[in-house]
């Protein structure tokens, strides 16, 4: 890059220096405006940037370039708001809006004297050069002001920019832990425990009903998976023996199980087992980390969440059979009922029941009734096999 200086002012050095800053600009500039104005106008540092697209957006402004040196210079950007603000202070208010197009030079010596009377008090800040070759662009530092009027509560920007290498902040370090992880050990968070996962047959999915256990053969009474955001963990728990159910058949349910009539019935997917929100303290967190053992008894208490692609098909309470977990169902996630037949048979109109000898009135009350077979078909088709996405590997 040869003696091209690149921009090296690093954000998170401007936040351990903006501290210096705010301490040492802001009383300066507002004892420059009340000494030069008198009282009434009020200046408040609103940041420090390295880039000055972002604090210009797309006002207007008047520069004013002060040379520090042979290579150095500071800037004074006054915004056209800002401008109206000082001179209706100064001059008094007139009775066109200001333009800064029309500047008329009474004005602009106005604003410039100010610039002048504010650069001979933060010329202290400064730093004598070091010696450089000679360069056109240098690292520079904006601090940007909102300029308020007390009495009118007008607020514009007055940003200033200082030449990076002039300067001398200083940088706030960390003297050590201010505080002990310990003092938050009872605050709690919220997270989800993934139980585990199974295979299951798209038919058993279909028929599944309230009582029902289903078994997870991924999973391990003394572990579950914690989730937080993108974050993972395996976790180690001494398991609830409450929980366990003596099953002899592993929790399986033969009446669960259809026949298997095409082939979308043996699709196998996979379900997921997962608690719904728990709460647990930044102290269990912390123990999870160190890899102990972690007492979350509480969550046994919680529902547990049955879903397929992310969609929930039941919920349940948590139960053990043998060694894994299982979930006993007491609430099946009920599909939206499918709109019926807009085919109906409207009732007859008066005339036709007044010669019906009686047989209208009847028809009038009594619709038709679906089918015993139709409603059987209705309730076995709660769920909609076009709801999963299936993947190849389901397949």
């Amino acid at each position: 890059m040869g003696n091209e200086k690149i921009n090296s002012i690093d954000y998170h050095e401007l936040y351990a220096k903006y501290n210096w800053f705010s301490n040492a600009y802001p009383p300066v500039v507002q004892a420059s405006s009340d000494e030069f104005f008198l009282p009434g106008l009020k200046f408040i540092l609103l940041g420090i940037s390295k880039n000055i697209n972002t604090l210009m957006d797309k006002d207007a402004y008047f520069v004013t370039k002060i040379r520090i040196d042979k290579l150095h210079d500071m800037f004074f950007r006054t915004s056209e708001k800002a401008i109206g603000i000082i001179l209706d202070r100064a001059l008094g208010k007139p009775n066109s809006r200001f333009n800064l197009n029309k500047l008329t030079d009474l004005e602009a010596k106005i604003i410039t004297a100010f610039n002048d009377y504010m650069f001979n008090g933060l010329s202290q800040f400064l730093i004598p050069s070091p010696p450089t070759l000679k360069r056109t662009n240098f690292d520079v530092i904006h601090l940007t002001f909102l300029l308020k009027d007390v009495d009118t509560n007008a607020v514009a920007k007055f940003i200033i920019t200082l030449p990076d290498e002039l300067l001398s902040p200083e940088v706030v370090t960390s003297k050590g832990e201010k505080f002990d992880y310990g003092d938050f050990s009872t605050s709690v968070i919220d997270v989800a425990v993934k139980i585990g996962s199974t295979r299951f047959k798209l038919i058993d999915i279909k028929n599944i009903e309230v009582d029902d256990i289903v078994v997870f053969d991924n999973s391990d009474t003394k572990r579950m998976t914690l989730k937080f955001k993108d974050y993972e963990k395996e976790i180690n728990l001494n398991p609830n023996l409450g929980l366990v159910l003596p099953v002899d058949n592993d929790g399986g349910n033969d009446d669960m199980a259809g026949e298997n009539t095409n082939l979308w019935d043996s699709i196998e997917v996979e379900m997921d087992a997962q608690f719904d929100t728990v709460k647990i303290t930044l102290g269990e967190l912390k123990n999870i980390e160190e890899g102990l053992v972690v007492d979350l008894t509480s969550i046994y208490d919680n529902k547990v969440t049955l879903s397929v692609e992310g969609k929930p098909i039941a919920r349940g309470e948590l139960v053990i059979v043998n060694d894994r977990y299982g979930v006993k169902i007491d609430e099946v996630i009920a599909k939206t009922p499918k709109p019926e037949n807009n085919t109906q048979t409207l009732p007859p109109q008066k005339d036709d029941l007044e010669t019906d000898n009686g047989l209208g009135e009847q028809y009038s009350e009594e619709l038709p009734q679906a089918s015993s077979a139709g409603q059987a078909a209705d309730e076995e088709d709660e769920f909609d096999y076009s709801d999963f996405e299936l993947e190849d590997e389901d397949i």
